[in-house]
Formats: structure tokens, sequence, C-alpha cells
């Protein structure tokens, strides 16, 4: 039985209800789930793993099987409903993962910290042209992530050093480690380094510099592994922390869930390191976002409620408002008009604090009356489709999307351009508003402006949420001609799906 991934405990089985009804709604047959749960294994190097349509009988009547099956079926679940479907939602047990396999729950040590992103990147570098490490790593959710992170607030018990970071620092020439001689321009020219792929990424998409970003993080924790003074081993953590935000940021934008989950919790030990906590709450927040995408909004509202918790100190009325527009949309992907409205109030109210930009940090400089407008209304829009298409809580964002769209568009026809996804996306988000409102020729009219957009773009969540809102106007409208125009060109200039194959 050693090649068939299954405990074989014969004792008090009973039919596992949760697989069989998730496996129901698949619409796989058992030759078919069997089928791709060797091709996942064979992709993680699992080669004794040979399962068959008697085996998933098994599994279906409650046989446990081993690892690494309950994870590629969680993997698999969660790709076919597009949400995070966890081992335990399966009615699985899964065996308890190591700091190294789980990618989640990792030693708050500044040597670990830049010795996994080292680690990490590297081999993000290495497999990029074979397929993402997203084939090797499971997404986490539930206690298993929030659990983890709130360790982010707790200092390390005893540490004489750094009590914000948990770390004591490294004598110069401590340990052996060679001393560092970085300059300070070439330090404030890393840090501009990260300012310029921030700008590439909102004006040209997640697809287009992402190994650029993950190379430069590499070369980053090269760096750190030198001994420098504490000042500027600070500075450095810092500029770690933005690049493996931005390289989680690209990563999700095309669509390598997994692997964007892992740079984000390693930006978030980098912060620590660097005394961050303003951007630690960003990439919490960011975190945050993740989950709502992925059908986790309690997760989401657990990670903005730590996030929130994080920055009572240090962070700007930018950062802090960007923080309750999350906190927004989390609570209306839940279905809670009553709090998503206070947290709009105070996202708004917050914002109306802001009195010059010259506090704040570049990275929160996206968020702007553009920007707060865009979370507003996609709180409203995503309200309305969880009170089953509500025309009230559509009619409330309708007016805020707008004004996100035009004010978006004013800035990315500028000289300098814009934030061009931003606008795509809420391009996107008006024409999904005119669906619910019954209006399919405005529907259509948006999403072929966002269109032209996207191919200027290499996002693929901009691409997918045109395909989704062009799909739902076809299931809804399918006797309208402009909606059948709509299909016919989509089919032809819309790129599939190529976030399994390759990335910039």
């Amino acid at each position: 039985m050693g090649g068939n991934g299954s405990s074989g405990g014969a004792a008090e089985k009973r039919p596992n209800e949760q697989l069989g009804s998730w496996f129901m709604r698949s619409g796989w047959s058992k030759g078919e789930l069997a089928r791709q749960v060797n091709r996942r294994a064979r992709q993680m190097g699992a080669h004794h793993i040979s399962t068959d349509t008697s085996r998933v009988r098994r599994w279906l009547d409650g046989e446990q099987p081993r690892e690494p099956i309950p994870r590629i079926l969680s993997e698999l679940f969660s790709e076919r409903f597009g949400c995070v479907v966890a081992i335990e939602d399966l009615g699985l047990r899964s065996a308890r993962q190591t700091a190294a396999s789980s990618g989640i729950d990792l030693p708050w040590a500044g040597p670990q910290t830049v010795a996994l992103i080292n680690e990490f990147s590297r081999s993000d570098l290495m497999l990029g042209r074979r397929g993402y490490l997203g084939t090797s790593l499971s997404m986490s959710a539930g206690p298993a992530l929030i659990e983890p992170m709130q360790r982010w607030l707790v200092p390390a018990p005893g540490a004489p050093g750094d009590q914000a970071s948990g770390l004591t620092p490294i004598p110069a020439q401590a340990g052996g480690r060679r001393v560092g001689r970085l300059s300070g321009p070439e330090l404030e020219l890393l840090e501009q380094t990260t300012v310029m792929f921030r700008k590439w990424d909102a004006q040209c998409g997640g697809g287009l510099r992402r190994k650029a970003v993950v190379g430069q993080l590499h070369e980053v924790t090269d760096l750190l592994q030198e001994s420098h003074p504490e000042p500027v081993r600070k500075r450095l953590f810092g500029v770690t922390a933005q690049l493996a935000e931005l390289a989680g940021w690209m990563s999700y934008d095309i669509g390598i869930q997994p692997t964007a989950q892992k740079y984000f919790v390693l930006a978030l030990h980098a912060a620590k390191e660097a005394s961050d906590r303003p951007f630690g709450s960003y990439v919490l927040s960011n975190m945050g976002r993740q989950m709502i995408h992925l059908g986790r909004p309690e997760d989401a509202l657990e990670l903005v409620h730590l996030a929130q918790y994080g920055s009572r100190e240090g962070a700007t009325s930018r950062t802090q408002a960007m923080l309750y527009a999350m906190e927004a949309r989390a609570y209306a992907n839940m279905g809670q008009p009553k709090q998503c409205h206070r947290a709009v109030r105070m996202a708004e109210e917050t914002f109306g604090e802001i009195e010059t930009t010259d506090g704040d940090p570049d990275w929160i400089g996206f968020f702007s009356e553009a920007e707060l407008n865009a979370e507003n209304a996609h709180s409203y829009r995503d309200l309305a489709y969880v009170a089953g298409r509500s025309p009230t809580y559509a009619s409330l964002a309708q007016p805020v999307m707008q004004k996100a769209v035009d004010l978006f568009g004013r800035e990315c026809a500028k000289p300098e351009g814009g934030h061009h996804r931003s606008y795509a996306l809420n391009l996107v988000g008006m024409a999904t508003v005119h669906l619910l409102q019954k209006e399919p020729e405005q529907c259509v009219s948006r999403t072929v402006e966002a269109l032209n957009v996207a191919k200027r773009l290499r996002s693929e969540r901009v691409n997918n949420r045109i395909r989704r809102t062009a799909a739902t106007a076809a299931r809804d409208f399918a006797d309208v001609a402009d909606v059948t125009q709509l299909t016919e060109r989509l089919a032809g200039e819309l790129p599939g799906d190529e976030t399994a194959a390759r990335a910039g």
C-alpha cells in the first residue's frame, strides 16, 4: 500500500461528506480526479503516488489519505473553485507541517529571514522557465495563516538589542562575516530602484518586470549576509521588505497565488527587521486583499485588523484610510452592511485629514482620491452581489465607481502616465455595476474600454475580470447583439491564461 498515499485505517470509517460535496460540485469523475492527483504528484516529485478510481472511492467512503495527497486535493479543489479550499474543508487530516514546508510559520529572526528570502528568490529565478514555485507550495488560510502572522507584533523573548525586531544586533566583525562597504549613495540608489519598479508595475502590470524585481531582491539579500552598521542594516531590510512585497504583488497580479503569499510573508518578516510597522501593515493589507480574491473574507478581516493594531503608531492618515477601506471590502464580502458602511465612512473621514503628501512614504502614494473611491465603490458592488444582486447597493456603487473611473482616466491621460491597471480594473468594475443594473449595452461599452487598456498591460488579474464579466453578460443577456459581439471579440483579442507558463 506504500504507493497509494493512503493510511488504510479500516476502523469506524464513515463516508466523507465534506469531500463528497466538493467532489460532486466539481463535475469531475473519479477517474479524472485520480489522473489530476497523479499529475500533480509527479510535478511535486512524489513519483511513488499512483492513484486510481477505486482509491478515490475509498477516500469518499472515509479513508484518510497520507501526505501529500491531502495537500494535492486542497490545491486541485482550490483551483477548480477559485477560492481557498483548506484540507480541513475536505474533511481530511494533514500532517503537521514544518516551518520550511508550510511556507508560513517561519522563525522571526534576521539571519533566518535573510536566508529564507535568498533561497526562495533564487529558486524562483531558477524555476521560472520550467514552471512556477506555486506547483510545490500550498496556500495557507484560517488559523494556519492568522496565528503565525500575529507573532509579527511579539518581540522575541529576552532580546536585549532591537526590541522592535526581536533580534540582537550583530557586531561589525561578529561570526566571521565579511564587513559590508555600502555607501550612502549606493543605498539611496537601491531605495530609488524600488520606486521605479513600483511605477512600472502600476503602469504595465505584474507580468512585465516580475523577474527583474525577484533578481534585485536576491541581490539585496546577498548584501544582507554581510555585516553592516545597524542604521544601514535596517535600511537594507526596508529595501528587502519592499522588494519582497512587490514580488508578491506582481505574483498575485499574474495569478500565482501560493508564490505571492510566500513573498508577502517574507516581506512581513523583513519589515519587522526594519522596525517598519506601517509598511508591515501595508503587507498585511495586501495579504487580506488576496484572501478576499480567494473567497476568504473572514481571514481578510483578521489580517486587516492585525494591520490596524500594528499601525496605531507611525502610520500616516493615508495609510490608515487605506486600511479602513480594506476593512470595508472584507465586511462587504462577509455580507455585513452595517459594519461595511461604518468602515467606508471612516476611510473617507480619515482620508479627509490628509493635509500634504510630504510625510507619506512612496509605497502608500498609490492611495489617491481615485483609489479611495475605487475601494469604496467595490465594497458597495460586492455588497450588491452578496445580497443577491441588490439594486440598492448597486445604485450606491454607481456614482462612486464613476468618479473613480473619471479620476483614473484623467491621471492616465497625463504625459507622465498613471495607474493604468487600476484604470482598467475600475472600468471592469463599472461594467459589473451596469450588469447589476440590467444595462447590458453600457456593460459592453465599459468592458471594451477596459480591453483597450488591458492590451497594453501584462496583468492576468485584469484579463480574468474582463473574461468573467463578459461571461456573466453572455449568460444573462445572450439575446443582446452587443453582448454577442463582445464574446466574439474577446475570443480573438484577449490572450489565454498564460500564468502557469511564463512571466516576465
